[in-house]
């Protein structure tokens, strides 16, 4: 990879600024191009995981077969990380942080291989992680290459890399606002004119370069939902108090997930095998129930189901995203949340129906106030939660009791003294890097 020049100096010429803007304009459209294929790989594999799941109740070794399919999977992903590139591991989104803030070095360009393989084998094998994390650190390797290609100085390349890690979120989920914002909110946590117009041009650029192939429907469909009123209040505060306490939880689980990994003995691939065959056993029990959660999701949003079935596929998603992500293989933790927050809404979207039949709000407008309320407990990032369950289902009449919401969790996590997941997992990597 070319040198990169030292920091210069922040007085430049026109020039010099459009070079650094066509810089970012490169960095999205190149990512865009990543993450969009990335995204269609992952939606045949779980096409193919799911018709291969049907295939195994036909003989009485189809479920050996499903088994051995998502072990070799997770074992493979983890093999990858752990010979070729351990900071493929993951979301990738603490270490694109450590990168913009300048407390780590730029990855290598085998991240990008890495993460991208690993990636699908691990999403695609049944594990309960999200393809936004390998997006963004797919981002953030490609402004590496596009900065040292173009010989950008090392302060460019670090806002480069944040306005990668914006294309990649804006790719992964449709959602070009949201990747910006995520990035200015949480990773550079400023909102300065350079880093603003980086981000926002790459994220604008990845869109329109992944447009061809993803389009720009919504990711989740919506029903029509009734406009919010003063009388459900009360239930949009459960959702929120609700939310932060299993948010913190979530934090507490990802990390103590993590720690049983790091201080276990056994090999990380047999470690990995291990989950892969619990998943392989999940897969041909309840396929649906498996994988990054796209589905379980779209389902909540819809208002559909039960009470006590609801509950159980949050008991079984929480324990399943925590065990997943310590199998040290690459994957992210937005798509996971999404399910529990959702769910946490309906399950008190179901239960207000019950209590109160005429003056419940809809179960459908409560499981997306729980999205957006969950991630701002897990994440501490309420402007980005906002704006994600906006662009997500494309519905706005929910904005007011979903900043209501955000709000309570919020306040909870802070009572609780919870830190955000992002600055948890970064700590970790510093303490064992």
């Amino acid at each position: 990879m070319p040198t990169l020049r030292p920091v210069d100096d922040e007085g430049e010429g026109a020039e010099s600024l459009i070079g650094f803007v066509l810089a970012a304009a490169v960095v999205g459209a190149l990512t865009g191009l990543a993450a969009a294929s990335f995204r269609i790989l992952l939606d045949h594999a779980a096409t193919w995981r799911n018709a291969l799941a049907a295939w195994s109740h036909g003989s009485w070794w189809g479920l050996i077969v499903m088994v051995l399919v998502c072990t070799l999977c997770a074992t493979c992903a983890a093999g990858l990380v752990r010979r070729l590139e351990p900071h493929a591991e993951g979301s990738g989104i603490p270490r694109v942080e450590a990168v913009v803030a300048g407390r780590a070095e730029p990855g290598r360009f085998r991240v990008l291989p890495i993460k991208y393989v690993g990636g699908l084998l691990s999403i695609g094998s049944g594990l309960a992680l999200g393809r936004e994390g390998p997006s963004v650190q797919m981002g953030g390797t490609i402004a590496v290459i596009v900065a040292g290609a173009t010989r950008r100085p090392l302060a460019d390349l670090r806002i480069l890399a944040a306005g990668g890690a914006a294309a990649g979120l804006a790719t992964a989920f449709n959602a070009p606002i949201a990747g910006g914002v995520f990035v200015l909110e949480e990773l550079v946590k400023r909102f300065d004119p350079r880093t603003t117009i980086a981000t926002l041009v790459a994220s604008a650029s990845g869109f329109a370069a992944a447009y061809p192939f993803t389009g720009s429907e919504t990711d989740f469909h919506m029903p029509h939902l009734h406009d919010p009123h003063m009388t459900n209040a009360g239930w949009v505060l459960a959702v929120g108090l609700a939310a932060g306490v299993l948010g913190v939880l979530y934090n507490k689980g990802i990390m103590f997930g993590l720690h049983v990994a790091d201080t276990s003995r056994l090999p990380t691939e047999v470690r990995a095998a291990a989950i892969g065959a619990g998943v392989g056993v999940l897969v041909w029990c309840a396929p649906d129930l498996a994988g990054s959660g796209d589905n379980l999701t779209q389902s909540a949003l819809l208002g559909h189901g039960t009470v006590w079935a609801v509950i159980g596929a949050l008991a079984l998603r929480f324990a399943f995203g925590v065990v997943s992500y310590a199998a040290s293989t690459p994957g992210g933790l937005f798509a996971p949340m999404l399910v529990l927050g959702a769910d946490i809404g309906l399950i008190v979207g179901l239960v207000a129906t019950h209590v109160a039949p005429h003056t419940a709000p809809d179960p459908a407008a409560l499981a997306l106030i729980g999205m957006a309320a969950f991630f701002t407990a897990s994440v501490h990032a309420p402007v980005t939660g906002l704006i994600l369950a906006t662009e997500l289902t494309g519905t706005t009449n929910q904005l007011p009791p979903m900043l209501g919401a955000c709000a309570v969790a919020l306040l909870v996590a802070l009572a609780l003294r919870s830190r955000p997941i992002y600055d948890l997992l970064t700590n970790r990597a510093a303490g064992s890097g």
